[in-house]
């Protein structure tokens, strides 16, 4: 008899940033004997952002981990929502990284949708992205982090469209191991 699909739910958490956060939550997830698969936190300002899919066991509903997770002290002013994974929770090649690459330097406005429209143009998939302010003496300096799937057919030209985008912005691409 082939064994039942796990429940896969995703859990995705808003809190107020603060030391142990991740671990108060891995923790409980791990206690509840809850296995994960793709996740990621972010520290947002004073915020933070945990987003997980979950491989739920067969005894533990959505509704049940949700109050758990929402009985945690660390949790107890967080947005916390647990919900049916209706997608495969096995990555695809179009989520395999291939590049990554860093620019930084001063506010460029709308330069993650200019961005954003290269890489779609060369038919490469953003796999994860992340942007930052840091503060400093001179003024702020704004850091964004693309990690993306390029087809290696496109790959020069496509970095070639980024660095042009780019303009002034100090740009940094490192290229993935397979």
């Amino acid at each position: 008899m082939p064994s039942a699909k796990p429940l896969l739910a995703l859990v995705s958490i808003l809190a107020a940033d603060r030391v142990g956060l991740v671990s108060a939550i891995a923790g409980r997830l791990y206690d509840l004997g809850i296995n994960l698969r793709d996740t990621t936190f972010a520290a947002m300002g004073q915020g933070a952002e945990f987003s997980a899919v979950c491989e739920l066991p067969g005894d533990l509903g959505t509704a049940e981990l949700e109050r758990e997770l929402s009985a945690l002290p660390e949790l107890a002013e967080a947005r916390v929502e647990v919900t049916d994974y209706e997608y495969e929770a096995t990555p695809g090649p179009e989520t395999l990284v291939t590049h990554v690459i860093e620019l930084s330097g001063g506010d460029q406005l709308g330069l993650i949708a200019r961005l954003a429209e290269v890489f779609r143009e060369y038919g490469a998939n953003i796999v994860r992205l992340e942007a930052q302010t840091v503060p400093g003496s001179g003024g702020d300096r704004y850091i964004t982090r693309f990690a993306v799937a390029i087809p290696p057919a496109r790959a020069e030209i496509c970095l070639s469209a980024v660095a042009n985008t780019a303009g002034s912005l100090r740009l940094d691409c490192s290229v993935e191991e397979a």
